[in-house]
């Protein structure tokens, strides 16, 4: 098992004027080199915030700390911009979930591609056109020489999310970072992409980590999964063990709204979780999910609240792992903060 990106006890905090929102709490995980590992939760759990925080994309406003935020062994805390720029593109890329807002309307494609390849390598512009062809072929896109001189209004969405796909492969880089490559895209889209970051991802050895709130976009693609709530890490495990033996109440709830073939009847309502997630402004204590829950004690508010480890992937952070109650019904969804 090769560790291609560690982090460790990072917290990003974002200050506002109702006080200061705790995006990102004591939140830890590994990536594998040629593995996949999710982050999963609904928006607002601090998922995108993370994967901002390992780029170096947070904010003007947002705090960062951690105790440790190494890519293949090398400490990216604390790095100039001239210097972290080096790493992006180059080592570690990112795939917006929304293409038309992440390519530039005035330049064209090939404009775009052959810049984040001659940004950190010295070759010639006829070079990077060259390998501009070979990926977007490689993504599935017919006619690739001439799409190099289109503009991104000009293609559909799922043309764009490939091109963006493309585009995080120029400098062939070690990690990708995915957050929500198919929100925008139609169903059929949606599995294509899946599909293709998939073999791309095995065919490049890279490390994935791919940010979703639908579980069945997990079960498609990934090894590993991190679930997330209100900014801090309620469970983690590989895919089989989340999907087979979930025990943080959330797990089970983000579980049930998967219709699953050959077991969900036709017609048949699927699960839900009222309320919504918390914000995470002031001081925090306790399970963030415990006013959602239908499961929760007393104890459930206690401070310090800790990670319990089962083994190196396996962990939650429940007083009830296991119980077999599940969401509160018509709960409103309390804010966990005081």
């Amino acid at each position: 098992m090769t560790i291609l990106l560690e982090v460790e006890h990072l917290f990003v905090d974002l200050a506002l004027p109702a006080g200061t929102l705790h995006a990102v709490r004591d939140v830890s995980f590994k990536v594998e080199k040629g593995k996949t590992l999710s982050l999963v939760g609904e928006s607002g759990c601090g998922k995108s915030m993370t994967a901002m925080a390992v780029m170096g994309l947070l904010p003007p406003s947002a705090s960062c700390r951690a105790a440790k935020i190494e890519l293949e062994g090398e400490n990216l805390q604390g790095l100039s911009e001239n210097r972290m720029a080096t790493y992006r593109g180059a080592r570690m890329a990112m795939i917006f979930q929304e293409p038309m807002t992440s390519l530039d309307p005035c330049y064209s494609i090939g404009n775009q591609l052959v810049e984040a390849l001659t940004e950190h390598q010295n070759v010639s512009v006829t070079e990077a056109e060259e390998r501009a062809v070979y990926l977007l072929e490689k993504v599935g896109i017919t006619g690739a020489g001439s799409r190099l001189k289109q503009y991104p209004h000009q293609l559909s969405g799922g043309l764009r999310q490939r091109i963006m796909i493309a585009m995080g492969l120029m400098c062939g880089p070690s990690l990708i970072i995915a957050d929500e490559p198919t929100t925008a895209l139609d169903v059929t889209i949606q599995a294509q992409i899946l599909k293709l970051l998939s073999s791309i991802q095995k065919e490049f050895n890279m490390g994935m980590i791919l940010i979703t709130h639908d579980l069945g976009v997990v079960a498609r693609v990934a090894d590993d999964v991190v679930v997330m709530y209100c900014g801090e890490v309620v469970e983690t495990g590989n895919i089989d063990e989340i999907f087979t033996n979930p025990i943080h109440p959330y797990t089970k709830g983000l579980l049930e709204c998967i219709p699953v073939p050959g077991k969900t009847e036709p017609g048949k309502k699927l699960g839900s979780i009222p309320g919504i997630v918390p914000t995470p402004i002031g001081e925090l204590w306790g399970c963030s999910f415990r006013n959602r829950c239908r499961s929760a004690v007393p104890e459930c508010a206690d401070k310090g609240l800790k990670l319990t480890q089962i083994s190196d992937k396996r962990s939650f952070r429940c007083v009830r792992p296991g119980f077999s109650g599940d969401i509160k019904v018509g709960a409103s969804g309390g804010t966990g903060a005081g």
